[in-house]
């Protein structure tokens, strides 16, 4: 695709009849600190459709990881529900029933690269031979081919995020849950991994909700970006990405990222928009 070019508009990812895999309904939250109680969400409700890709995205401290946190069953919320596959959960139900990806990779240093991708199955219960092989298969396609033996410091920082993919993807939930992955890779090496996760997602179908700083990475990789507000954080926009995934690194360059880019911008409060074009 030439950004000059008009770009086909993709199909619904969710039909009306279809359960969401993950509604978070009327959420909120708060935590104590320096004996103080401080509200981190309030009346957070948004959903996930199957196979959907949606990310959020807002200011530090608004509380998209504690959201994170919730949905996957580390934390209890003060008010609201977390639904999956349309079921209401507790956090105990709830844990386990996501794959939950944090920005720094956390390999074990005295594990090798197979080893640290095999973890989940073993923290499954699976035998450690056969999680050793069950991954080893997928070392091809993750591009780690050869890096078996690796331990963590002598892998690049994009070939570590790829083991840790491969280590989060490998216990086989269809909810993934990531904490900016990208967010500590430099430009260059951001970009490769960006578009090799769309090719992941292509072979490896998953729901994705995504957290991040970065607002050309949300309206990359995306179906819907959610705009959250400074804190206590509440979903104050919503935007549709209505261009097919997997998306090229052209599209970037395209008239219509461009108008994407600055009305995330503008609901963020980083510019403004002229009047014409204030949504």
């Amino acid at each position: 695709m030439s950004p000059s070019q008009p770009v086909a508009k993709s199909r619904p990812t969710q039909t009306q009849t279809d359960t969401p895999v993950l509604s978070v309904e009327h959420v909120s939250a708060t935590f104590v600190e320096q004996r103080q109680r401080l509200q981190v969400l309030d009346d957070v409700s948004l959903t996930l459709g199957r196979d959907e890709f949606v990310s959020i995205i807002g200011p530090s401290g608004s509380g998209k990881t504690t959201l994170l946190d919730i949905i996957s069953g580390l934390w209890t919320p003060d008010t609201g529900q977390i639904l999956l596959d349309g079921a209401s959960t507790t956090a105990d139900q709830r844990l386990g029933r996501s794959a939950y990806m944090h920005q720094r990779d956390l390999l074990l240093p005295w594990r090798t690269a197979l080893d640290n991708a095999a973890l989940g199955l073993e923290i499954q219960g699976m035998s450690k031979q056969t999680a050793r092989q069950t991954v080893r298969d997928q070392f091809p396609a993750f591009g780690l081919a050869g890096f078996e033996d690796h331990y963590p410091a002598q892998l690049s920082g994009g070939m570590r995020q790829r083991v840790a993919f491969l280590r989060t993807l490998s216990i086989g939930q269809p909810l993934l849950l990531l904490d900016e992955p990208f967010g500590a890779l430099d430009a260059l090496t951001r970009a490769t991994s960006q578009g090799w996760l769309q090719s992941l997602l292509v072979e490896n179908p998953r729901s994705v909700l995504l957290v991040t700083h970065d607002v050309e990475e949300a309206i990359f990789l995306s179906d819907r970006i959610l705009v959250l507000s400074e804190r206590p954080g509440t979903i104050r926009y919503s935007e549709t990405i209505a261009f097919p995934r997997p998306r090229p690194r052209s599209f970037l360059m395209a008239p219509e990222f461009g108008e994407l880019r600055a009305r995330l911008l503008a609901e963020l409060g980083l510019v403004e928009l002229p009047a014409e074009q204030t949504p």
